[in-house]
């Protein structure tokens, strides 16, 4: 699968479409599911939203927890259960669900924001303020990054 890079702002219709950034539905294209799945990050006030293979490791990560534990349980209700399927029309829109936006505070406009295999969607002022905040964690922390290997990664 191709990465979900970069940030992309598009406008919210009334009816909640909005168009999927195209090298973001080119990737997600590719996987299987012509379109995205998308459920509340529960970090931020934003969505987190993934191809179907994403979304697959990410049941299979919630199905290898012990079974009836708190922990699977929170997890499969915050990911699976509130995961939205939403499929691409044929402009490459998505309708966003009104629960989705105002967990988000979308309203006019939405920030598509590439994090590899999954991207986020964000209201753009909201996603600047987090910008700035992680840049001044990353910074105070000195943080670093160890790289895989060539081919692990």
């Amino acid at each position: 699968m191709a990465l979900l890079v970069g940030r992309h702002v598009n406008k919210i219709d009334r009816k909640g479409r909005v168009s999927v950034p195209k090298s973001f539905r080119d990737a997600l294209n590719a996987d299987g599911f012509a379109g995205v799945f998308a459920y509340p990050s529960f970090k931020y006030a934003a969505i987190d939203a993934c191809g179907e293979a994403f979304m697959k490791r990410l049941s299979g990560g919630v199905a290898g927890l012990d079974y009836f534990s708190d922990e699977q349980d929170d997890l499969a209700l915050i990911i699976l259960e509130n995961a939205d399927r939403l499929p691409f029309d044929t402009e490459g829109r998505i309708v966003l669900p009104g629960e989705l936006m105002e967990h988000a505070n979308l309203a006019e406009k939405a920030m598509f924001v590439g994090r590899g295999a999954q991207f986020r969607i964000w209201d753009p002022q909201d996603y600047e303020r987090h910008r700035h905040q992680a840049f001044e964690r990353a910074r105070s922390r000195g943080a670093t990054l160890k790289l895989p290997s060539e081919g692990e990664g």
